[in-house]
């Protein structure tokens, strides 16, 4: 995450609206190593873009990466089309800016992200800097407020506690005092080379099911990890991966909380006979 705030330093030294439009540009293809934006929509773009970069390769692509672990958080379904806005704008006879719709939209959902990290929403992106009239610059496709409004989501939170070792009884009443209980195996990549630093792998072995779904869980928790890194990063060491029995709670508004994280070993039978007591256990 710290990679995005050298975008944002950038972009205050070279301030989105000081950038003269009526300037001589030119249309590139946007380049297939260019990920952040390869599927935003279009196959051109216009340069300079509103970052002030002119450089495909010393400086499009390599900034276009320092935004991708935002994106990759889910913190709102249009933060890709925002941020390609300005780092690689549609080839049309003119620039089109964002919205300001779509700014307070996507910072609405993703400022908090970057709260979690400790930063603050860059005044590079300043909301007011963009203009209002709808039809002049691009607006919303959707409205995010009823995006996926049924689905246990993530949040930034308070870090959960994580034992050691823990006694039957202490997991078993666990299961009984949360909304869920899954086992799931955390990766922590040494090296992210463009994809998640923390991911899920394989299946999410549900132990209590709760409110969460079975094709949504692994996502889900995979967010909660990308949105979550500084807690995250004391579960797990670089390049190593650990098998954990996760409980927490989905909120009224659908916030999954997460609660008690169990490091699971070989060597933790209380995890093992309590798992298997489970389905006969009464609270």
């Amino acid at each position: 995450m710290a990679l995005f705030f050298l975008v944002a330093y950038l972009a205050m030294a070279c301030p989105l609206m000081a950038l003269d439009v009526g300037q001589s540009t030119r249309c590139v293809a946007i380049p297939r190593h260019m990920k952040v934006c390869k599927d935003a929509g279009y196959s051109e773009m216009r340069l300079p873009n509103f970052l002030g970069h002119s450089n495909v390769d010393l400086e499009v692509v390599p900034r276009s990466e320092d935004w991708r672990p935002l994106l990759q958080t889910g913190c709102h379904p249009e933060a890709q089309a925002f941020l390609c806005s300005l780092i690689a704008p549609v080839c049309l006879d003119t620039f089109i800016q964002p919205c300001r719709s779509l700014c307070l939209a996507v910072k609405h959902s993703c400022a908090p992200v970057l709260a979690c990290q400790g930063h603050q929403w860059p005044e590079a992106l300043d909301c007011d800097r963009f203009p209002v009239e709808e039809d002049t610059c691009i607006a919303p496709f959707t409205k995010f407020s009823h995006f996926g409004k049924d689905l246990p989501k993530p949040a930034c939170q308070n870090c959960p506690s994580v034992e050691q070792g823990p006694a039957m009884k202490t997991v078993l009443d666990a299961f009984c005092h949360h909304d869920f209980a899954v086992a799931a195996k955390i990766h922590h990549r040494r090296l992210p080379l463009g994809g998640p630093q923390f991911e899920i792998e394989g299946r999410v072995e549900f132990i209590r099911q709760g409110p969460l779904l079975p094709y949504d869980t692994q996502h889900v928790l995979q967010q909660w990890l990308l949105i979550n890194l500084q807690c995250a990063k004391v579960l797990v060491q670089p390049g190593r991966s650990q098998l954990f029995v996760l409980t927490g709670f989905v909120e009224s508004d659908g916030t999954l909380a997460l609660t008690h994280l169990f490091p699971w070993h070989k060597k933790d039978a209380g995890i093992a006979v309590a798992t298997r007591k489970w389905k006969h256990h009464r609270c």
